[in-house]
């Protein structure tokens, strides 16, 4: 048999490969995901780069199935159907855009990275190759992101070779320097190990528990405590003023995750508490979809469900300093972190509450994806999970 018929199934696993390894949450892995733009140029055919297409993003995204299936207390088969319907519209962008003309091949894998980092196709575009841009050029910035955009544009066509070795240098550079991303002075995260009863235990016993981790966690003064996403249940005028209440005479404020219901559904907010007074400080702009964000609901007349903010509040300003917030999802993605970065906030603050993702690589990706966006843009990060 000739080599030419090895030739797609080699290209599948290598990109399998290259899913799996790139985002094993290992921040210094994802230059490993630029693989993917050199297998989906080497493929011959349509139907080949689409398997290819495929293989990375579903490898990319493995735990999925298992967390759907942990969330819902079901089988794996709500998991699988949501992971295939999740890599349609990668795998259908990387088909409809392949070609086989080299001269033209690099502007239209730009086109479908460009599709995949907005919305409404970037809704689902988790595992976008650019987010190596931080390891390969931490500090460089928006110039950063330029130069793994035009390298992206060049592994697609015949200087591949060159690139990659270029790439490989930057990547070795940055491995043997790596420092992770510093603290802002004066805030502080809080990891929690409370499980699925994070947000769903509202009882006051939770509360004073909460309250005594934050001034066990920040006996100083000036310090700004950072819980997880949905810490604190449902945002409400009685919760506010506890928290007020049992942090007057200190100099310590609380930023935490909660749902704000209101009459069209509710918002997956973060909310800041000092001994003053409480207040919503953002509203997430892309809950996940399916499971929080579910648009289908208000064109059947029902209510329900998060609301997505798509591209409002890009940054949080709290006392003299702006925040780049990032719950959960958005992490995941390209668009909210890059258009909170051009409004330069202070540094970025990102939350999560993954006890769902138990058993898989998804809380240490989202991790690794923070990690990477604020070392390339040089600022200091928060970090806050409950598992």
């Amino acid at each position: 048999m000739r080599p030419d018929h090895y030739r797609p199934a080699l290209l599948i696993i290598a990109a399998i490969v290259a899913g799996t390894l790139g985002w094993r949450g290992h921040v210094l892995l994802l230059p490993v995901a630029l693989a993917f733009p050199i297998l989906w140029a080497r493929a011959r055919t349509r139907s080949v780069a689409a398997l290819v297409s495929g293989g990375y993003f579903l490898a990319a995204s493995r735990g999925l199935p298992q967390g759907v299936a942990t969330f819902y207390s079901s089988d794996l088969w709500p998991g699988l159907l949501l992971w295939l319907c999740a890599s349609a519209s990668f795998v259908g962008v990387h088909a409809m855009l392949w070609t086989k003309r080299s001269g033209t091949r690099s502007f239209r894998y730009l086109a479908a990275a460009t599709l995949m980092a907005v919305p409404p196709l970037g809704i689902t575009g988790w595992a976008h190759p650019v987010t190596a841009a931080g390891v390969l050029f931490p500090g460089w910035g928006w110039w950063g992101l330029a130069a793994t955009t035009a390298g992206l544009m060049g592994l697609v066509t015949r200087m591949w070779p060159a690139v990659s070795i270029a790439f490989a240098g930057f990547w070795v550079w940055s491995a043997v320097n790596w420092t992770e991303p510093c603290l802002p002075d004066g805030w502080r995260g809080v990891d929690l190990q409370m499980g699925s009863s994070l947000g769903r235990n509202t009882s006051m016993q939770r509360h004073r528990d909460l309250i005594a981790t934050v001034k066990d966690r920040g006996p100083r003064a000036n310090l700004t405590i950072v819980l997880p996403e949905s810490a604190l249940g449902f945002w409400t005028p009685a919760v506010e003023r506890l928290w007020v209440k049992a942090l007057e005479g200190t100099e310590i404020s609380v930023v935490a995750g909660a749902a704000a219901v209101h009459a069209k559904g509710y918002d997956n907010v973060l909310v800041v508490l000092s001994g003053t007074d409480g207040g919503i400080l953002y509203r997430e702009r892309m809950p996940v979809p399916g499971s929080m964000w579910q648009p289908w609901k208000s064109q059947l007349g029902e209510r329900g469900g998060a609301l997505a903010h798509f591209f409002a509040n890009p940054i949080a300003t709290t006392g003299d300093r702006q925040v780049a917030p990032l719950i959960c999802y958005e992490q995941l993605l390209v668009w909210p972190v890059l258009q909170s970065m051009l409004h330069d906030p202070d540094f970025i603050v990102a939350v999560g509450n993954g006890w769902w993702t138990q058993g898989t690589s998804i809380v240490a990706i989202q991790r690794a994806s923070a990690t990477a966006w604020a070392n390339l843009f040089a600022k200091p990060l928060v970090l806050a999970f409950n598992t």
